[in-house]
């Protein structure tokens, strides 16, 4: 498929983040990795805008981060909270409104 622009998923990054963290903890470069492989290459996003939004994702609460040693390497690993698991269902929601809308103008 064709890549994705960065600031075309600009608005749905949270929503995207969130989903590939359902499935269970990932620390930040793994979430790129999901984020690339569940969406058939087409998303490649830089480190520069999914460290942010994981930062702001556990500041709102919707992530729980804790440091761990992978491979002598520190890392950052993220879990989905309950109020995190929430804000998903109300962005897939959301996303599901969004989508039907544009639909119809696009035809």
């Amino acid at each position: 498929s064709l890549p994705v622009k960065p600031d075309a998923v600009r608005g749905h990054l949270d929503g995207l983040v969130l989903a590939v963290l359902e499935s269970g903890p990932r620390h930040g470069y793994a979430v790129i990795e999901a984020l690339h492989a569940r969406s058939g290459g087409a998303l490649d996003l830089p480190t520069g805008t999914v460290y942010p939004a994981l930062r702001r994702l556990e500041r709102a609460g919707w992530l729980s981060g804790a440091w761990s040693t992978v491979g002598g390497r520190e890392r950052r690993t993220y879990t989905l909270t309950r109020a995190g698991r929430h804000a998903l269902a109300l962005q897939r929601t959301q996303w599901s409104e969004f989508r039907f809308v544009v639909d119809a103008v696009l035809g």
